[in-house]
């Protein structure tokens, strides 16, 4: 691979179309295949980008939605390959995109470093020598796509029926990408789909063949190892290979969060570290196995890449996370929202994003999807879903529907987001005989609830001005925490940079460590749960929150444990590390349960 970092999904479209913007330097992105009206609208604008025929792949149609994510997919690996091609022949000069390609690489690299032998070299003919040989070393980033696997509503026709469980959104998106020419990888996020997993069987493409490895690739994005482990065993008794473990920090990243019960980035590293050979050797002899059993055998087992994302801000950081835990890449996404040249975000929003403190990024109860969601105070969608409540119509009008699930008032699921469900549910609420303090606790948990489905598409519409009349124009953004830290628009070239450490976009920000940054919000989230269920507090529910609090505790214990590794990494580290780990060790331990309810 060309790049140590990746680009993961970003929302519905703040990613949708980053490949056509960043591939052809080498680095590797992910695209949303949740949104295909969205992905509709994007194919039509970029038919017309490049003065081609567009021909609707409408609703009406059989199989449309994974039909259009197939034609979608398609046009965006032949805009990158074609990309790709020019940029090949393109002159080793100042400011094309060939120059841009290898200055972008780490210096680490061996490409970059005969780039830069080349362009020192003084005899003519030996500098064309280099460049030619320089030209066959250029690889194309990933065009990768992400599917959250519980985002699977089951489709019906217009007599309330049932299309069948194959027609589903996510088996559906499934179909669309295998069916594809894309040559790369299917991120799997949010937790295990059996119906899903078990559809990825019906395509060839996910299985070696012959001495070729599989064309469509398998990559896990998780949050603990246990998970992980489950997972893949799952996978791999049916022959699909998991050729990444992507882990994700629990709450520091952006998009939904997925917390766990206390554990935190650095003891899941750990564990992912030691028990790394021990996991894929058990993988190898069950995936054997299973082809043995398709009557696919004599092939090599595919290597297995571990990742990490989620918070990480400096060269640093990134750089000990590599070296420490033998990991093969990181991925970088919030801080690329502030970077126009690899992601979409309107004019304005962007303005808002660079213009804010770590205060305006907050935790939120506003998925419908009912888990954690990273969200922006300042983002237009918070502002209209503000505006409603104050005009005593809270909730939106739901047209994509991606997100319905709830069947407490209806037949057919409908999203807790919607209009239709708030007022239905404040009125259910109206008639409950219970104090006003209780009232307006319930009333905020429902009204919270946003739209999700319009707003994260918005951002991509406006900015390439294809947002049409009557459409909602408030925008849904959802960064990480970590986002910040990070105070500027950036340029493609400095973000890159930073990462590689050649710049530091953080010079001179507070801020403190990764590892301090997760476990605040941590503690923030365990401070949050007690005090969401303090008067209805059960043992079963104490114990969970104690098991937290240990957790958490010992996560400071084992963070203390790295601070000689910390002080190798870095000549500039600093005391504030083991000041802010032992401030918080103090708050953790100062949080007590009611002792009515402590179990016997």
């Amino acid at each position: 691979m060309s790049h140590t970092f990746h680009i993961p999904v970003l929302g519905l479209s703040f990613s949708i179309d980053t490949p056509v913007k960043v591939a052809r330097y080498g680095i590797s992105s992910v695209i949303s295949i949740v949104d295909d009206e969205l992905i509709e609208r994007m194919r039509e604008f970029y038919l017309k980008q490049v003065n081609k025929v567009y021909a609707a792949i409408k609703k009406t149609e059989d199989d449309h939605r994974a039909k259009r994510i197939t034609a979608y997919l398609d046009l965006v690996s032949d805009l990158v390959d074609e990309q790709f091609e020019t940029l090949k022949n393109l002159p080793f000069l100042p400011g094309t995109d060939l120059s841009k390609y290898f200055d972008l690489l780490p210096d680490t690299s061996a490409s970059k470093i005969l780039y830069l032998q080349m362009l020192d070299e003084k005899n003519e003919d030996q500098k064309l020598s280099y460049q030619e040989h320089l030209r066959t070393l250029i690889t194309k980033g990933s065009i990768d796509v992400n599917l959250m696997s519980k985002v699977d509503r089951i489709n019906y026709d217009k007599n309330g029926n049932s299309f069948g469980d194959q027609f589903s959104d996510a088996l559906a998106a499934l179909r669309g990408f295998a069916k594809s020419k894309l040559n790369s990888s299917l991120v799997l996020s949010a937790g295990m789909n059996p119906r899903l997993y078990s559809y990825l069987e019906e395509f060839p493409d996910f299985f070696p063949s012959g001495d070729e490895s599989a064309l469509k690739k398998v990559i896990l994005k998780v949050s603990d190892f246990r998970s992980a482990s489950i997972q893949a065993k799952f996978l791999a008794k049916k022959g699909i290979w998991i050729h990444e473990f992507r882990i994700e920090s629990g709450l520091n990243c952006g998009g939904h969060a997925f917390a766990t019960e206390g554990l935190l980035l650095g003891p899941i590293l750990e564990e992912f570290k030691q028990k790394r050979a021990e996991l894929v050797q058990e993988l190898s002899e069950i995936y054997s196995k299973a082809l043995n059993a398709k009557g696919i055998s004599g092939l090599k087992i595919p290597a297995t890449r571990i990742t990490v994302q989620g918070g990480i801000g400096t060269f640093l950081e990134d750089d000990f996370l590599q070296k420490y835990y033998n990991l093969d890449g990181t991925g970088w996404g919030s801080p690329f929202l502030l970077v126009p040249e690899a992601t979409n975000v309107d004019a304005d929003t962007l303005q808002l994003l660079a213009g804010a403190g770590k205060e305006d990024f907050y935790i939120s109860g506003a998925s419908p999807l009912g888990i954690p969601f990273n969200n922006f105070r300042k983002s237009t969608a918070e502002t209209q879903r503000l505006e409603r409540i104050a005009k005593g119509k809270p909730g939106s009008p739901c047209t994509k529907k991606f997100l319905v699930s709830n069947t407490e008032f209806t037949a057919i699921p409908i999203c807790t987001a919607s209009r239709e469900y708030q007022n239905l549910k404040l009125k259910e609420l109206k008639s409950r005989m219970i104090s006003e303090e209780k009232y307006q606790q319930e009333y905020n948990l429902i009204t919270e609830k946003t739209c999700l489905c319009q707003g994260l598409a918005t951002a991509v519409y406006i900015k390439n001005d294809i947002l049409k009349s009557r459409e909602n124009n408030a925008v849904a953004i959802c960064p990480g925490p970590n986002t910040g830290y990070f105070s500027k628009i950036y340029s493609l070239e400095n973000m890159v940079k930073n990462i590689y450490g050649k710049l530091n976009l953080l010079e001179g920000v507070e801020r403190p460590h990764v590892f301090v940054n997760e476990l605040s919000l941590y503690v923030s989230y365990l401070k949050k749960d007690i005090e969401m269920n303090i008067k209805t507090l059960t043992d079963k529910k104490v114990k969970q929150l104690i098991r937290f609090k240990e957790q958490l505790l010992i996560g400071v214990d084992y963070y203390a444990t790295l601070v000689p590794e910390l002080k190798k990494n870095s000549t500039a580290f600093n005391d504030r590390f083991i000041n802010d780990l032992e401030q918080i060790k103090q708050l953790v331990n100062r949080i007590n349960f009611p002792a009515p309810l402590l179990p016997k």
